[in-house]
């Protein structure tokens, strides 16, 4: 990390301002090159805001502000240089151009958060909670985020990983005084231990569905015949016209997604192409998508032209329900027929009749997941670690009840130390932190 690097900290694009941040040990060194003001960065105290100027040579680039946070008390934990300056898609380009003429770097991708991470400014549930809060896409995802990100969870995963770390060690201590057949702890006591961390450890692999919720968003899906009005209701419940509403059967070739909110949750819609028999290439596709959609949904709705009759879509509705999950069937043109006598929901999508009644059937069926996150967002990759350690821990009580030797029940002990680590960050690999980081943009 000897290479002082350089980026801009906010989105590109017409804005007011624009923050450029500057992280390493040049990074006073760098500024002062080209920043003229009351007194030089170098020079500055640490926190502390700066007004001047940004020149090359001796042209005026723009007028700008310098923040400077002295290591170790920065994000990264480096000496580190926020340069705000006028937004744009001009200047802070040339201020960049200028900062990498001087000497700094462009920056890998998440290479800011990676130095937090390598100086133990945060740890690796820490910076997923970044990503995390960089990429919400809702009021509740972003505030678990930040809640994740003050370290609650690194906190609680430490505390038992220490806790393992002493069974481990005391059960090897008395391997040391096998001949004196000392023990050092009750194996009730070890056995209560270890089926709390389970107990915490299950608890969060159950979060794990909900959290992709919170963080993607509720998937919900109309799927149905062609001209059974999916399209007319996706662009109701968006409030424009998204989808192409046509006679002609078909219209929908791939399928759409779009984001509506209720109650400040994200519910992702999805508009599927018509199921039918077809000859066309490009509609054959496009129904084949409709199975990848449907397995990827929380909420099905198979929706039927009840002008056509109630029973219309009931045999696609029952097939869908023996593959699917939350399948539900939804009558549509209402306002066709009059007075519906159908079984479950109807709607008119042209005049907006049941509209109300959908959507706050929709917000139960979801909230139904978001209720149960517990503040905890769980990855993929958390809840793989997380389900090793469960295995592993059961495997030491099941060493523990046959009587086994220490050194069989440490083993065990130690699988779940280690997965524990790689949770939080104590222990890693290159490729791991690599992996996490590449999903993060260059200014983070």
């Amino acid at each position: 990390m000897s290479k002082t690097i350089a980026a801009l900290a906010t989105a590109p694009g017409i804005s007011g301002l624009a923050v450029i941040r500057l992280s390493g040990i040049k990074s006073f060194e760098l500024i002062d090159k080209c920043f003229k003001g009351r007194l030089r960065i170098s020079d500055a105290q640490s926190h502390t805001i700066h007004y001047g100027k940004i020149y090359d040579d001796n042209v005026l680039i723009d007028s700008v502000t310098i923040s400077v946070f002295r290591s170790p008390n920065s994000y990264t934990g480096e000496d580190v240089v926020e340069i705000g300056c006028h937004g744009g898609n001009i200047i802070s380009n040339i201020i960049l151009d200028l900062l990498y003429k001087l000497g700094a770097t462009l920056p890998e991708p998440g290479e800011f958060t990676k130095r937090a991470f390598l100086n133990n400014k945060l740890d690796l549930t820490q910076v997923e909670a970044v990503a995390d809060l960089i990429h919400s896409i809702s009021k509740p995802s972003a505030e678990f985020s930040a809640r994740q990100l003050n370290g609650q969870l690194s906190k609680k995963l430490s505390e038992l990983r220490q806790q393992l770390l002493d069974i481990a060690g005391f059960l090897e201590l008395e391997i040391d005084f096998a001949d004196e057949d000392i023990q050092f702890l009750d194996r009730n006591e070890i056995l209560n231990k270890i089926n709390d961390t389970i107990h915490f450890c299950d608890n969060l692999i159950s979060l794990h569905k909900s959290s992709d919720i919170i963080k993607s968003g509720y998937f919900v899906s109309f799927v149905g015949f062609p001209n059974s009005g999916k399209s007319s209701l996706f662009n109701t419940l968006l409030y424009k016209k998204r989808a192409i509403v046509s006679d002609i059967a078909g219209t929908t070739r791939d399928y759409l997604e779009e984001y509506i909110y209720i109650n400040e949750l994200p519910i992702k819609l999805i508009d599927t192409a018509g199921i039918r028999e077809s000859e066309n290439v490009i509609e054959i596709e496009g129904i084949k998508l409709v199975e990848d959609v449907l397995l990827n949904s929380n909420l099905i709705f198979v929706i039927n032209d009840i002008s056509l009759g109630d029973n219309h879509s009931t045999e696609l509705y029952e097939g869908l329900k023996k593959r699917y999950n939350n399948v539900f069937l939804l009558h549509n043109k209402i306002d066709l027929v009059g007075q519906s006598t159908a079984q479950g929901l109807s709607i008119s999508a042209v005049s907006s009749e049941g509209i109300d009644d959908l959507k706050s059937f929709i917000f139960k069926e979801a909230n139904k997941s978001f209720s149960r996150t517990n503040d905890v967002l769980i990855n993929d990759r958390q809840s793989y670690l997380l389900t090793g350690i469960v295995d592993s821990l059961n495997n030491a009580i099941n060493a523990i009840n046959n009587n086994f030797e220490n050194e069989l029940i440490a083993i065990d002990l130690k699988e779940a130390i280690n997965s524990i680590g790689k949770i939080n960050g104590e222990t890693w690999n290159e490729e791991v932190i690599n992996n996490i980081f590449s999903n993060f943009c260059i200014g983070k």
